[in-house]
């Protein structure tokens, strides 16, 4: 996926929402010429990144690690790529048009975002079924105890992706991915020039 992104040094500066601990840098810091900033809502997750990134050598551009809400960035323009992976499911189908404003309002112009995600498996699938059952679980687990864990599987399928994406003011691109999870998709999210 990082080769679709782009050329080593092609982006100034970088943004990954809901960075976690920090697995994709090392795939994104090759792309950037001036900086990354990881923006993460959990304290924890953020001090693994930090110590993953003290562990590595200390050439390359800094890195900013922000502890910060993705759905009120208060950043206008500044980030050339950014980029969210295997967290979409943390934020709740009410604010993804929000996340996905706040994205758009983080790109300078010509900027793009990059996610994954997959159609929907079909009615017979056992993943369909695993899958809703999960998300089941955990809304009646957010009933149920305080605070609530936001993870569903289920909330951003590609069409739902798109759409929302096209409706946050993107030109959107879906390329296939080559893993095990032959489903997967890359969108590539481009805010108009």
């Amino acid at each position: 996926m990082a080769e679709r992104l782009g050329d080593p040094g092609s982006v100034r500066r970088a943004l990954d929402l809901c960075c976690g601990t920090g697995a994709a840098f090392p795939y994104l810091l090759p792309l950037c010429s001036r900086g990354l900033a990881g923006v993460d809502f959990s304290l924890g997750m953020l001090a693994e990144a930090r110590r993953k990134l003290r562990a590595r050598p200390s050439c390359g551009p800094p890195v900013l690690l922000l502890q910060q809400d993705v759905l009120d960035l208060g950043v206008a323009g500044g980030f050339q790529l950014a980029t969210c992976f295997g967290a979409l499911g943390h934020v709740r189908r009410r604010d993804q048009p929000t996340f996905f404003r706040a994205v758009r309002s983080a790109l300078d112009p010509g900027g793009r975002f990059a996610l994954v995600t997959a159609p929907l498996p079909p009615p017979w699938s056992p993943r369909l079924w695993l899958a809703a059952a999960f998300d089941a679980g955990m809304w009646l687990r957010n009933r149920l105890w305080r605070p609530p864990f936001v993870m569903y599987y289920l909330a951003l399928p590609l069409a739902r992706a798109r759409r929302l994406l096209q409706e946050a003011g993107f030109a959107v691109e879906e390329l296939p991915l080559a893993t095990p999870f032959q489903r997967a998709r890359l969108l590539l999210a481009r805010r108009p020039s």
